[in-house]
């Protein structure tokens, strides 16, 4: 029962605000949503704590029969087990102190709010639904559910052509992903005749060798499943070459970039991955392809995070940096390492960038970087609260991120294997810019003088408890959330604190392989961190005119990073007007020239035909006699030639 309402808490606070919002008033809808979610938040962690230390016993909760279609039977039940029930609990908690912080940083919205906050904890809802599915289709419910109110969200302010945009590329790039994803919930059915977790993972033995026969070659039947799985978390997660609608959903609220990025959707697909874990663990090249695009988009993302000057953008592709993370992890197969990662992840990134709406606020909108400066004496929670989320991020010791990212990479590095070494060469590239443009925000933010406009500096004021509460809670989880978890997450006794819901190869061993490296693999990327620190103090602090410097010195490869590595105008180029200029060929000529075209022309051309038709009928006797004169003088001619 507990767990129930932890699932369905959020939908009714949905349900309120969003169908009797308008009648009821946005302060009341507001306070049923926030209720909704304080709900989750207190039975989610204890439905975790009932499982793990309660002797609760796992299992499914069946809610309903859903769908009866031959032998294709489906049904509503929530997963109640240690992935699922942590999961719950973080996206609970989380959620409900953005929700509490949004009632503050809304406030002064002009457009109903009631819709923001129905929006908002059915975001958080289908979320629940994704985290606590019993199978790939209410999986896939869920999947949808956030992919749909997060282009509500990204588009709240529907007024601003550029929010519509970015609500419009975020869902239509998630299209891409979703297809094959849905293609690999059809073939896994084929394959098994279910589509249920338990059914699927128990007969995984039987179909090791079975093969798909593509194109005149073959491919085992896992690999391929396993590969369209993870395209669709590429797309969910942002990975590389699909990546690029993240950075424009920032034309949302800062609330809803923090769901999006800390709590909910993008940590789906590394979700994904880990719940099917027992197949992909039976897929070594599609494990391969998972640890190179999670390497490559956690340097890729990093190198674009250091030239940013919108905040909000900074801290977005830091997201995106961090999941590469957490999937290159998953490829090397430390599953539990990623989704600790998951975990310390949510308070820190929240942190960072509800730190950031309240720098939004204090500056009256203002979200350049280069028109700050000087804030922390102005707005010194917010500051101290920054900095806890930047050392978090920066995997500084004894911050969160210190014990979660530093384990991905001593599991990258434990894999022995190539494709984990460049998973680790990678991810320490990525500290050292993750230290440098974490504290380039810091400095360029708080610090120095004031750059901004004189109004706008001189009304800069700290946000309002109802903000500034969320940000502390947040705090202490970006301080506290590594050396409390890591030792039941991804410690020895891992495999007693997952409960089997992780499941590793028989081969695999690189949760004990952890363990057993040289000494300086454990320092290395605490050294990376702190050197991108340094240099980020000597170009901002120190040395300020040296980024002017090598901008003009190296403008090329600035230009390259700050337009971002030119995806969006490659696939602008390769996509978008290509399909533009194919949908107005079939438009103006298929539509308008040949569907609409010739039907008009066939009745232009009878009207015409009636119009001179009508000349000939003059009425006279005279003119009908000789015509049918003529008439049987040709027929009888006929005749006479013929015979």
């Amino acid at each position: 029962m507990i767990y129930m309402l932890a699932v369905f808490a959020p939908l009714a606070g949905a349900l309120v605000a969003g169908l009797l919002g308008r009648w009821i008033g946005d302060r009341a809808a507001m306070a049923a949503s926030v209720l909704g979610m304080a709900v989750a938040a207190v039975c989610g962690p204890l439905a975790w704590a009932m499982l793990e230390w309660g002797g609760a016993p796992a299992g499914t909760i069946r809610i309903a029969t859903w769908i009866q279609a031959g032998s294709f039977h489906v049904h509503w039940a929530l997963r109640y087990d240690a992935l699922s029930a942590v999961m719950v609990a973080m996206v609970g908690f989380v959620s409900m102190l953005i929700h509490v912080y949004s009632v503050g940083y809304m406030a002064h919205d002009s457009y109903r709010r009631y819709r923001f906050f129905a929006y908002l904890s059915l975001f958080t809802f289908a979320m629940l639904m994704l985290v606590t599915a019993n199978n790939l289709l209410q999986l896939f419910f869920g999947w949808e559910g956030v992919g749909l109110c997060s282009y509500l969200l990204i588009g709240y302010w529907y007024d601003r052509p550029a929010a519509c945009a970015a609500a419009i590329k975020a869902f239509v790039v998630n299209r891409i992903g979703d297809l094959a994803f849905a293609i690999g919930v059809a073939m896994l059915f084929l394959t098994f005749g279910s589509i249920g977790f338990t059914t699927i993972f128990a007969h995984l033995a039987q179909h090791q060798t079975e093969r798909y026969h593509i194109l005149g070659g073959s491919i085992r039947v896992y690999e391929l499943i396993a590969i369209l799985l993870f395209i669709g978390a590429m797309g969910k997660s942002a990975q590389l070459f699909l990546h690029v609608w993240l950075p424009d959903a920032m034309e949302g609220p800062t609330p809803v970039s923090a769901l999006i990025h800390a709590a909910t959707m993008v940590t789906a697909g590394v979700f994904l991955v880990a719940r099917m874990s027992p197949l992909f663990d039976q897929a070594p090249a599609a494990m391969t392809l998972v640890a190179v695009i999670g390497g490559s988009t956690a340097f890729f993302a990093a190198t674009i995070g250091c030239v940013q000057n919108d905040i909000k953008r900074v801290i977005a592709y830091s997201t995106c940096s961090q999941l590469g993370y957490m999937f290159l992890g998953e490829g090397v197969g430390a599953y539990p390492a990623s989704i600790f990662h998951l975990l310390t992840h949510a308070f820190f990134k929240a942190l960072l960038f509800l730190c950031a709406g309240s720098v939004i606020h204090a500056m009256s909108d203002e979200q350049d970087m280069r028109k700050m400066g000087g804030l922390w004496r102005k707005i010194p929670i917010t500051y101290v609260t920054m900095w806890a989320g930047s050392l978090a991020l920066g995997g500084v010791f004894p911050f969160a991120g210190y014990y979660s990212k530093d384990a991905i990479l001593e599991a990258a590095l434990a894999a022995h294997s190539a494709v984990g070494d460049y998973g680790f060469v990678m991810g320490i590239l990525a500290a050292v810019m993750t230290g440098f443009y974490s504290w380039r925000l810091l400095l360029m933010t708080f610090h120095g003088k004031p750059r901004g406009d004189h109004h706008a500096m001189a009304h800069a004021h700290e946000s309002p408890w109802v903000m500034t509460v969320p940000l502390m809670v947040l705090a202490v989880g970006a301080l506290s959330a590594g050396f409390l978890l890591h030792g039941i997450v991804i410690g020895p006794h891992w495999q007693y604190f997952w409960r089997g819901t992780l499941v590793l190869a028989p081969g695999n061993q690189v949760m004990t392989a952890m363990d057993q490296l040289p000494g300086w693999a454990y320092v290395v990327p605490s050294i990376a961190g702190l050197l991108g620190i340094a240099i980020a103090y000597w170009f901002y602090w120190w040395n300020p005119m040296l980024p002017v410097r090598l901008a003009s010195q190296f403008r090329p490869l600035y230009l390259f990073l700050l337009n971002k590595w030119y995806f969006d105008e490659l696939y602008d180029a390769l996509f978008v007007r290509p399909a533009f200029a194919l949908g107005k060929l079939l438009w103006q000529t298929g539509d308008e020239t040949i569907i609409d075209g010739v039907p008009n022309g066939l009745a232009d051309l009878a009207v015409d035909g009636s119009r001179g038709a009508v000349k000939i009928q003059t009425g006279s006797i005279a003119v009908y006699a000789f015509t049918m004169l003529i008439g049987l003088v040709v027929l009888v001619g006929i005749f006479l030639i013929w015979g």
